[in-house]
């Protein structure tokens, strides 16, 4: 079974733990977890948190885990992948390192069957979303491994690797533009003499429950909008507001932005 495969993290990071807990939360032993960090104390956190083996270096892990899930900062993915890079070709290798394409994952670790994953932040608290891409010669346990391993974090489609760039537009940058729209409910609670921690409170919670009613309703988002917005109501003057400021266009334009971005980063 997938879950008896022996998986090694190369980081040790927020997010390698955050997708480590919710393996160990859900149908993984912690004793077929392993993981290597240059930073001892990113290591000895790791292991004290997931329960889990740490490697004394990352020829040690390549040699112990049947798949490599690879979690550093996408500066720092080559210099990583040196002491092991001849060690990976029959390995099952998933990364969550942001912008680095298959054929370029492919180049640096020697092996074929890869999978590349755009998680968000929300995964570290069990929340995450986002999306992910196999190559063609990933096997039909490789998916079930890798979508096991996913939706231990959140909730993750397979898709084409050319809409990845989108899914980072939409996903990967959107929990920023979130905080950025709690930030400013929250500001404006306390310009009307609310207190900071309230109008935070407030504000956050607000976002998720909204949240909540798209996700469970196939009712559309604009006809939830409009049961909320009583003719003649403070909500409608508020939406005007909002509409009148460019708001909408403001987020797409954000999101076409964040997906050139996206794409510039890949070819770097």
């Amino acid at each position: 079974m997938v879950e008896n495969m022996k998986i090694g993290f190369l980081g040790a990071g927020k997010m390698a733990s955050a997708i480590a807990g919710g393996m160990v939360k859900g149908s993984f032993n912690a004793e077929n977890i392993f993981a290597y960090d240059t930073l001892a104390a990113a290591g000895d956190l790791f292991q004290e948190t997931i329960g889990a083996n740490i490697a004394a270096n990352p020829v040690e892990l390549a040699e112990k885990c049947d798949a490599l899930l690879l979690a550093v900062k996408p500066q720092y993915l080559a210099e990583a992948l040196k002491p092991i890079a001849g060690m990976l070709k029959n390995k099952l290798i998933i990364s969550i390192v942001a912008g680095v394409t298959l054929e370029k994952l492919g180049s640096l670790t020697g092996a074929s069957r890869i999978v590349r994953v755009m998680p968000n932040t929300p995964a570290l608290v069990g929340c995450g979303c986002g999306a992910y891409t196999l190559t063609e010669s990933a096997t039909a346990d490789d998916r079930a491994l890798a979508k096991n391993i996913l939706e231990s974090a959140g909730e993750f489609f397979e898709l084409p690797e050319k809409q990845l760039d989108a899914v980072t537009a939409v996903s990967g940058c959107g929990p920023a533009y979130v905080y950025e729209l709690i930030q400013a409910m929250a500001d404006g609670g306390v310009t009307l003499g609310l207190p900071r921690a309230l109008a935070q409170l407030l504000a956050a919670a607000t976002v998720r429950g909204a949240a909540e009613m798209v996700l469970q309703n196939d009712t559309h988002p604009i006809e939830l909008r409009d049961q909320v917005c009583s003719p003649g109501g403070a909500t409608i003057c508020a939406v005007n507001i909002l509409s009148a400021q460019g708001f909408n266009s403001a987020v797409v334009e954000a999101e076409i932005a964040a997906y050139q971005r996206s794409i510039e980063l890949g070819k770097a």
